[in-house]
């Protein structure tokens, strides 16, 4: 099938691409018998070909990050990606970083997924995945610019709305609404410890949302975020830092635009761990995305705005930006893109021009 059965355009996700995810990446209601090898036992699944592929992407800078030189950041990403059904209700993703930004990155999305549970529309993942997935897929962003208030963590804390370990519940009724609940180690991605566990505290995070489906058009939903964490829990002379994060968002799609907005307060009571003087820290922050693709999924050009505001008591994480994007589908699966981002927080300007590919 053309990539823009599911993508429009490619990487970010249709309506159609997000079923087709949240199946278990099984096509609905169509069998495929050739997926597996036949083996003679009823017991066991063999996928015949393992489904993989790979995302490249090179970039040409001018002042990134206000360096006031010009870069060839090429190759800025190599991605295998796989994902597949492993058995009836029960499917797999990952990808894996040859390279992200002249490093091996290694494996950042990696969940097992258990698909339509007692025939329900439960679904549950176990594995690394970003906590703002049920929110806005920074992976499939448009933009070389990112959703800043979702990558903001305060003081030491290790908590932010990106990579985490956990297990994720969803489910979805058919008035439209769509509930999804985590629970999260609440530290990243970040290596076994000593103990070889990957929770470096004695806390599980919360994290919950709800969203609401109006018309065909307008989407509306809100999240919360509760955890606790402990810095390094062998060291008795450390505090613990409480914290919660919530915020409402709203889509508005209507060929050919699309409009996304994310608003966000977080409350960190002790992020820098002091155990004799705690200090309570406030951060609020946004973005707001809009896509223009002018003959919808068929379009060869789109466009993208992209304005992100963060401000915290840390005023060392006060961020504004505004981003525009244009971009050329010279094939299904291979975009050019050009992007000016003006900081007006470091007051100053940044370009690129980059190649897009997928395959």
């Amino acid at each position: 099938m053309t990539c823009k059965t599911c993508h429009s355009p490619f990487p970010k996700l249709k309506p159609y691409g997000d079923e087709f995810a949240g199946n278990g990446f099984v096509l609905k209601d169509k069998d495929a018998p050739r997926y597996y090898v036949e083996t003679g036992d009823n017991d066991l699944s063999l996928i015949r070909d393992i489904p993989l592929a790979l995302r490249l992407e090179g970039y040409v800078t001018y002042n990134n990050n206000n360096s006031e030189q010009s870069d060839f950041s090429a190759p800025y990403i190599v991605k295998l990606l796989s994902g597949g059904s492993i058995t009836d209700g029960i499917s797999y993703y990952f990808y894996f970083f040859f390279t992200e930004r002249g490093e091996v990155a290694g494996l950042e999305d990696a969940f097992l997924m258990f698909n339509n549970l007692f025939g329900s529309d439960l679904d549950i993942y176990i594995g690394q995945f970003q906590v703002s997935d049920p929110l806005f897929k920074r992976e499939l962003r448009l933009t070389f610019e990112d959703y800043q208030i979702y990558r903001t963590a305060v003081g030491y804390s290790n908590i932010n709305l990106t990579y985490d370990r956990g297990l994720m519940l969803t489910y979805g009724f058919d008035s439209g609404t769509d509930i999804i609940f985590e629970v999260l180690n609440g530290n990243g991605l970040t290596a076994a410890n000593s103990f070889k566990t990957f929770d470096n505290d004695n806390y599980k995070n919360l994290f919950g949302r709800i969203s609401q489906s109006i018309g065909n058009h307008l989407r509306v939903g809100g999240f919360g975020y509760w955890g606790k964490e402990q810095m390094d829990r062998e060291n008795p002379l450390r505090g613990i830092n409480e914290l919660w994060i919530a915020g409402p968002d709203l889509t508005i799609d209507v060929e050919p635009i699309e409009l996304n907005i994310q608003y966000v307060e977080r409350s960190d009571k002790n992020p820098f761990f002091s155990l004799n003087n705690p200090v309570k820290y406030k951060t609020r922050g946004a973005f707001g995305e809009l896509i223009f693709r002018p003959d919808g999924d068929d379009s060869k050009w789109y466009s993208t705005a992209l304005c992100n505001w963060v401000e915290s008591d840390l005023t060392e994480l006060n961020y504004k930006s505004a981003t525009i994007n244009l971009g050329y589908l010279l094939r299904r699966n291979f975009r050019i893109a050009g992007e000016f981002t003006y900081n007006f927080t470091g007051k100053f300007g940044q370009a690129g021009v980059g190649l897009i590919t997928a395959f």
